[in-house]
């Protein structure tokens, strides 16, 4: 989809259309106080100077997407919105609505299951579509397919879809970007040198940062440079299975299936702090988020009908590393107060010294609650509330006294 969550909220603000407009950066206040302060007016109605300004945000957040207007001043999704701000200081900002691009998600795929039922979901503004065996589907190299269900789209929701056609996932993923907004783009087997050769490498669904790094100081900036090399270099300098795929992928080579249903591997919970907090000075500030993140990732778990064995925590620190640990339990469980107090042990093996920008918790090793015996009791109340209380302490615990 193009420019999801921002083109979502296009449909609620016409009047923002061809403006730079970036989504994020918190809850939707900024609606309710519109909402206030134009009462006797449509939505698509409220002057456009009343909408609140990227130069003026103050906080933490960083950018769901943008609009191709705000995308030409190298704004982007994942930016943080203050950085952001330096680039489009006169974009609009605005809240994102995740029930409202849910039902949107949930109908754009709708559609295109009764046009093409194999269909594989990547998330909740992309999927993947097999219609090798759809009738008419070849035509024009599947051209007219691909223009069917981008109209039907657009009829019964208002949004535009970009669509990249190929022979498999990992080209047609690259083409679905050749041609934004509203663009089909082709690219047959014998293209792939022309193509997909001379693109970033970065541009290859799977190669990210830290590889582009390496390939960079090993002179490698294109495809092509990659598809250059053999295939034992590559794997001598990235290892067996990676060099391996490396050189497929290079190559245009993708034999995985469009899958129609999977099991999520992970359940997580995180969040970014309007500011850096400190595990002395913030311990009962960190243990209240601490909590709350366990808690809702156990509501996940059990909406979703699954379990988990590996518990596992992520830290950002103030300089933006990143830290991790896990640990594997003996049972599955889906209840809060394990998973509580399976992550603080988890804390106690990080440096809780520094200042934190971001908290996370991971359940892993999933399976269907369903499909499993059933659990032992779980603890008792007052076992829950002293497993709280510890998680708490563990914060001023591994940060000593200072």
């Amino acid at each position: 989809m193009d420019a999801f969550f921002a083109s979502v909220e296009l449909l609620r603000y016409p009047q923002l259309k061809g403006l730079p407009v970036v989504i994020g950066g918190g809850r939707r206040k900024v609606d309710e106080l519109l909402l206030d302060r134009f009462a006797d007016r449509p939505l698509g109605k409220i002057p456009v100077e009343a909408f609140p300004l990227l130069k003026d945000y103050v906080g933490r957040g960083v950018i769901t997407t943008a609009t191709y207007p705000a995308r030409q001043f190298g704004v982007g999704s994942a930016m943080g919105m203050m950085k952001a701000a330096k680039l489009c200081p006169q974009a609009i900002v605005l809240p994102v609505d995740f029930d409202e691009v849910r039902r949107y998600s949930r109908t754009f795929k709708g559609i295109i299951r009764e046009i093409a039922p194999l269909v594989e979901d990547r998330g909740i503004d992309e999927v993947y579509i097999d219609f090798t065996d759809v009738p008419g589907g070849q035509r024009e190299g599947g051209r007219v397919l691909a223009r069917l269900i981008q109209k039907s789209i657009t009829e019964a929701t208002g949004l535009t879809c970009s669509i990249g056609v190929a022979p498999n996932k990992l080209i047609a993923k690259m083409a679905s970007e050749f041609n934004k907004p509203n663009g089909i783009s082709i690219v047959h087997e014998a293209d792939v040198q022309t193509k997909i050769w001379p693109l970033p490498v970065r541009k290859i669904n799977g190669i990210g940062p830290k590889s582009e790094v390496k390939l960079h100081k090993l002179h490698l900036h294109t495809i092509g440079d990659i598809a250059a090399q053999s295939q034992q270099w590559l794997i001598d300098n990235f290892g067996q299975s990676y060099g391996a795929w490396m050189h497929d992928a290079a190559w245009g080579r993708d034999d995985r299936p469009v899958v129609t249903e999977s099991e999520p591997v992970s359940m997580s919970r995180e969040t970014t702090f309007d500011r850096d907090l400190h595990a002395v000075r913030d311990r009962d500030e960190l243990g209240a988020i601490f909590t709350d993140l366990c808690t809702r990732v156990a509501e996940d778990l059990r909406r979703k009908g699954y379990v988990g064995k590996t518990i596992g925590i992520k830290l950002r620190y103030d300089d933006f590393q990143i830290a991790t640990r896990d640990q594997t339990l003996e049972q599955y469980t889906a209840d809060a107060a394990t998973i509580r107090r399976t992550a603080g042990q988890c804390l106690k093996r990080v440096d809780l010294g520094r200042r934190l920008r971001l908290l996370g918790v991971r359940v892993g090793k999933l399976a269907r609650a369903d499909e499993l015996p059933a659990p032992p009791p779980a603890a008792e109340p007052g076992a829950a509330h002293i497993a709280s209380e510890r998680t708490l302490d563990l914060f001023a615990d591994q940060a000593g006294t200072g």
